[in-house]
């Protein structure tokens, strides 16, 4: 606002830092805006007169919310109500084998994560915030790999419980969780053991500590950003021996057609985001005595972002665990469209990712 006119400054100012002033303003004109201090740009104000605050490209106060911007969803990118954009971040481990059949809540999840688990085999975190499901499952136990997947957004944990190493690192990475014993689960007795365990993210969420507001978990842009690559209107994801994750573009949509979940309860993705990702062992055995394995969400490697039937592949990068992710084309920053995402871990050394047109 250097070049701008002092009126338009003052008022801006006002607006900003003096909203009860600032709803008057209309009615009062341009003649009140012009009789308060400038100094008051400062919301306190000992910034020099004339002297701008750090800005971005935008002029902006660095790290400052856009005065009456929309709240929008850290999974979705999404407008959203002020009530959901206040509530924080659940991310629930669900099964996601067979004897999971029918999976509950997974419709109303806002982002999902499947990633490589113990013989092949894969386990979800789905992300919540705007919609709290009354029932999501079943859940189960968190690994050392949800550490790189839950932190951009400081989502809690919603889980079964862990083996005490898995424990100890979730804890030391600073990450809370919630397991059976704590209010909101349940077992339902119509379901056989291990795969009985719900969760009430009504009652869940109210044991959440106070979280400042989550960064975006993915770099949202709008779908007439993302440039228009092949056709791709069916995917398979091969996780390795035990699971293929299989999708096919429809009405709008990319729907998981081997989905465990109930009819009328499964995930329609805007975006299929397959990242090719390392995967070494996390230094334990289940109780089969297979080796756990570990997916290092860190670095960087390939990959494929699928959008309304079209796939362009791209790189990703992650700086650490914590960090969010990035993603580039031909060296330029790629954005994904606004909406439900279904991210795949797909191991870069045993997986394989196969797209029809």
């Amino acid at each position: 606002m250097l070049g701008a006119p002092s009126s338009l400054v003052r008022e801006s100012v006002v607006r900003r830092c003096h909203p009860t002033v600032s709803r008057v303003l209309p009615a009062l004109g341009a003649l009140v805006a012009l009789s308060l201090p400038l100094a008051l740009g400062g919301c306190g104000g000992s910034a020099p007169a004339g002297v701008p605050a750090a800005s971005g490209p935008s002029g902006a106060a660095a790290g400052a919310a856009v005065p009456d911007a929309p709240p929008v969803s850290p999974l979705t990118g999404r407008r959203v109500d002020a009530a959901a954009a206040a509530r924080p971040v659940l991310a629930v481990k669900i099964d996601n084998t067979y004897a999971s059949a029918p999976q509950i809540g997974l419709g109303k999840a806002e982002l999902v994560v499947e990633e490589l688990v113990e013989g092949g085999l894969t386990r979800l975190a789905a992300f919540y915030q705007s919609s709290l499901p009354a029932k999501v499952g079943p859940v189960r136990s968190m690994r050392a790999s949800d550490i790189g997947i839950v932190s951009p957004v400081g989502a809690d944990i919603v889980t079964s419980g862990a083996a005490q190493r898995t424990i100890r690192r979730i804890k030391g990475a600073g990450i809370t969780f919630f397991e059976e014993g704590a209010k909101g689960f349940s077992r339902d007795p119509s379901r056989r053991m291990p795969y009985n365990l719900f969760a009430d993210l009504t009652k869940v969420v109210t044991l959440v500590k106070p979280h400042d507001p989550p960064a975006p978990y993915l770099p949202f842009g709008a779908a007439s950003d993302l440039p228009s690559g092949p056709r791709a209107t069916t995917i398979a994801a091969r996780f390795g021996g035990g699971r293929t994750s299989q999708w096919t573009y429809e009405d709008g949509a990319y729907r998981n057609t081997n989905s465990f979940a109930a009819d009328g309860d499964r995930f329609a993705a805007t975006n299929v985001l397959v990242l090719r990702v390392r995967v070494g062992d996390a230094g334990y055995r289940d109780p089969a005595g297979n080796p756990v394995p570990e997916t290092r969400l860190i670095g960087t490697g390939r990959a494929m972002l699928f959008s309304r039937g079209r796939v362009v592949r791209a790189t990703w990068s992650k700086a650490d665990l914590t960090s969010p992710l990035e993603l580039s084309a031909g060296g330029t920053t790629l954005t994904v469209p606004t909406g439900r995402t279904w991210i795949e871990l797909v191991p870069a050394k045993d997986g394989s990712v196969t797209v029809g047109r």
